[in-house]
């Protein structure tokens, strides 16, 4: 080692320290995209197989008992790791719809897994998921299709069936499915407070745990019914929640019925609750007119669609003291409804999980919340709206105009 000599050293003692700094990591970047075929000439570019597409809908011809659509090729840019699919349909009678997916890279071609059985009502039909189907490039988590090695483009497939003879169709009128690469992080950088700042929804406040012990066939209520309970309340801001004789079935002496009914018309037979996300959109597009899943990069992208009067319902988990003033403890999984923002910027929600109507409506930390629900869902929303509240162009999440 070089001696310093006492006129370098001297020097050497004048000059300042300078700290050097590791370099800032890049925030990892969070692929979504969204998909969507709505309209007629986007459903006719998929194939039709014992189907046709008449008046902007997929259905089957009179006389045929089954048939399938599929949709053409899609990349969305980037390897996808997750896709969720959701879809509008009608299934009178005894029919129902199948939805299937697929994906390929390179010359690979997994196979064909199936996503969903689904049916509007349980008197024929039980609508179910099938979990597992590790076979080839993906599998099936519940309403999730999770691909480890990523795959660049997906097709997917609606098999339409009705009993024999019978007349009325099912129906499809949009299908679609948002694609994903997320990282794996624990927490997020808080997002700046955006144009939603001051605006809060006059969205209804229904509690899930008056509902607790009712309907065990349907998962018991209380913390079981986060998702129909806040699927409900956006209903009820669009006033689209059932009539009255559709939920007749619930009987006197109940509060909400229709949150009732929506746990009911949500739940799957397989996975066996009410929290599986497509089917709370399909449930809620019957009735609103729109409604798909999708996923966020931040709360910023959340208030876009808050700015435009659209409500979202948030797929959220968090640990003991991680959500200051929430309701319960902790939870590995809980719907809430994002309904407006503060002037500063934090999250007003109406949180199911309150033990009466009255105390729904809570205020949430803007950071808390966005490490409660971008790394544990993904940032997944059910997006619902009616014709009075269309979509503006350039949504985040959201399907591009034809």
């Amino acid at each position: 080692m070089r001696r310093l000599t006492s006129a370098i050293l001297a020097t050497a003692l004048l000059v300042p320290l300078v700290t050097i700094s590791a370099p800032a990591q890049a925030v990892p970047a969070r692929r979504i995209a969204y998909g969507q075929w709505d309209s007629p000439a986007q459903l006719r570019s998929g194939t039709t197989a014992g189907t046709r597409v008449t008046a902007g809908r997929i259905s089957l011809p009179t006389g045929t008992a089954t048939g399938r659509w599929t949709s053409p090729w899609t990349s969305p840019g980037f390897a996808l790791t997750e896709l969720v699919a959701s879809w509008s349909a009608r299934t009178p009678g005894d029919s129902a719809v199948r939805v299937e997916v697929r994906g390929r890279t390179g010359s690979t071609t997994s196979s064909w897994d199936t996503l969903a059985v689904w049916a509007a009502g349980d008197r024929h039909v039980r609508r179910t998921t099938s979990s597992g189907q590790a076979d080839d490039l993906g599998s099936v988590a519940v309403d999730t299709w999770r691909v480890p090695g990523g795959v660049t483009s997906y097709q997917l497939r609606l098999t339409l069936t009705r009993a024999a003879g019978q007349a009325s169709s099912p129906s499809v009128d949009t299908v679609g499915a948002v694609a994903s690469r997320l990282p794996d992080v624990s927490d997020v950088p808080t997002s700046r407070p955006g144009p939603a700042r001051g605006v809060v929804l006059d969205v209804p406040r229904y509690s899930q745990m008056i509902h607790s012990g009712e309907f065990p066939q349907y998962g018991g209520g209380g913390e079981a019914w986060c998702s129909p309970t806040s699927t409900s309340m956006v209903l009820g801001y669009y006033d689209a929640l059932p009539r009255p004789a559709d939920y007749r079935w619930v009987g006197a002496g109940h509060r909400d019925p229709w949150v009732d009914h929506a746990a009911r018309m949500t739940y799957d037979y397989d996975y066996d609750g009410t929290g599986n996300w497509p089917f709370n959109t399909a449930y809620a597009a019957s009735l609103a007119g729109h409604a798909f899943v999708t996923r966020l990069r931040s709360l910023r992208e959340a208030e876009r669609y808050v700015a435009a009067g659209i409500p979202l319902v948030a797929s959220i988990a968090f640990g003991p003291g991680e959500l200051t003033g929430a309701p319960i403890s902790s939870s590995n999984g809980h719907l809430v409804v994002i309904v407006g923002f503060t002037a500063s910027g934090d999250v007003v929600v109406n949180d199911p999980a309150a033990a009466t109507d009255a105390g729904v409506r809570r205020t949430y930390d803007r950071g808390q919340l966005e490490d409660a629900w971008i790394p544990a869902s993904g940032g997944t929303v059910y997006v619902i709206h009616d014709d009075a509240h269309p979509l503006p162009a350039g949504l985040p999440g959201a399907p591009a105009r034809p």
